[in-house]
C-alpha cells in the first residue's frame, strides 16, 4: 500500500497542485506493479514524479509538430548505438516522467525488462508550451537529481530552446549549473557523454 507523508516545513515548497495534507505516495515498483494488474491503464495520462501520480498536460498542434521535429533532426545526428525515443518512460529513483523526447543507448530487448535508467539516458527534451512552468521547476529538479547529464526545454512561447547542463544530483535543491538559451537563428550543440555529436538550429525544429 502506499505510505503516508506528511509536508515538511524546512524543505523546499511543495510544486504547484501537490496537496498539502497527507496523501499516499508510492514507489516506482508500486507504480509499476498498478500498470501490470491494470489499476493504471499504461496509456493512462500519467506520470510518476517524486512518488506523484501527476496528469500530464494536454499538447496542442504546435507542441506535437515541435516534438516530431526535434525527433527527425535528432535521429540525423546521433550514433547508430543511442534511439530517438517520444513519449516514453524512463525509470528514476523516484519517478518515470515520460518525456516528449529523450536519447537513450539503443539496448533492444533489453527494454523488455526495464525501461531506459539514469545511466541510459544521453539527453531528455521536453516541449514546452502549457507545461512551461513545470518544465522548468519540478521536472527539471527531477532529471538534476539523476544527474540526467543533458536537459532541453524546447520554450515555444518564447521561441527559444533553453539548455541544462552539469547536474548536482541529489542536493537539497537539486538544479543544473549551467543554462544557456538558444535564439531562432542560432545552433543548439547536441551532447552525448561529453561529445559533442553536432548541432541544431533552432528554427528548424520549431512549428
Amino acid at each position: 500500500m502506499p505510505t503516508l507523508t506528511k509536508r515538511r516545513r524546512h524543505l523546499n515548497p511543495l510544486p504547484d497542485g501537490v496537496p498539502s495534507e497527507p496523501v499516499g505516495r508510492i514507489s516506482v515498483e508500486q507504480y509499476h506493479r498498478m500498470v501490470q494488474t491494470g489499476i493504471i491503464d499504461e496509456d493512462a495520462p500519467f506520470e510518476l514524479l517524486e512518488g506523484w501520480l501527476v496528469r500530464k498536460m494536454a499538447k496542442g498542434k504546435p507542441h506535437v509538430v515541435a516534438g516530431k521535429l526535434v525527433r527527425k533532426a535528432l535521429v540525423s545526428l546521433v550514433p547508430h548505438d543511442w534511439d530517438v525515443q517520444i513519449q516514453d518512460p524512463i525509470t528514476l529513483f523516484d519517478s518515470e516522467p515520460e518525456p516528449d523526447v529523450a536519447v537513450v543507448l539503443d539496448k533492444g530487448r533489453d527494454y523488455l525488462n526495464n525501461h531506459p535508467g539514469p545511466d541510459d539516458v544521453g539527453l531528455v527534451i521536453e516541449i514546452s508550451e502549457t507545461s512551461l512552468g513545470r518544465d522548468k521547476g519540478w521536472k527539471k529538479q527531477v532529471y538534476a537529481r539523476d544527474r540526467i547529464p543533458q536537459y532541453w526545454v524546447v520554450n515555444l512561447p518564447d521561441s527559444v530552446i533553453e539548455v541544462f547542463s552539469d547536474p548536482t544530483g541529489p542536493a537539497k535543491r537539486p538544479d543544473y549549473r549551467q543554462h544557456q538559451v538558444y535564439s531562432a537563428r542560432q545552433r543548439v550543440p547536441v551532447v552525448l557523454v561529453g561529445k559533442k555529436i553536432g548541432t541544431l538550429l533552432v528554427a528548424e525544429v520549431l512549428p
